[in-house]
């Protein structure tokens, strides 16, 4: 492999963290259309998660969305103060809260399938069901090989 082969394979996590901020200022823009300017694109992935389940832990919240405690906490309570999400206590264990879409945030989700249709689009374009399936595998090969990075640094 020569020199510059080998310099755009290195540029390879470059080019990821590049396209996170095109898809997260296309989802920007998207929401400002709407009239959702001040959502950032973690509260979508916050009602993204919440819509896959009835409720969901805090911490079980920030595993999904790859965010620390504290930071999800902030995310979330600017979607309680929306009425986009709602707090309860467990009623398993009352010191535990859970975090639900409210009725105002299950029609913001079917409001923003669109927008996440027209990132889905807009991100593979051009490219065959095989090439999207091949890619998928190559990001899920990478983000294995992450995970497995942490448990042996740590």
């Amino acid at each position: 492999m020569d020199s510059a082969e080998t310099q755009k394979i290195n540029k390879s996590i470059s080019k990821i963290s590049h396209i996170h901020s095109l898809s997260a200022d296309f989802l920007t823009e998207q929401l400002s259309e709407k009239g959702l300017e001040n959502f950032a694109s973690s509260h979508g992935n916050i009602l993204f998660q919440l819509s896959l389940v009835e409720s969901m832990k805090m911490n079980e919240l920030s595993e999904k969305i790859n965010r620390d405690k504290s930071t999800t906490t902030v995310l979330v309570q600017k979607l309680i103060n929306e009425g986009l999400v709602e707090v309860k206590s467990s009623e398993i264990d009352k010191r535990s809260k859970l975090i639900k879409l409210s009725e105002k945030g299950r029609e913001y989700n079917k409001l923003t399938s669109d927008l996440s249709a027209n990132l889905i689009k807009t991100f593979y374009n051009g490219f065959s069901e095989e090439e999207k399936e091949i890619f998928y595998s190559l990001l899920c090969r990478i983000e294995k090989n992450f995970n497995n990075a942490n448990k042996i640094f740590i």
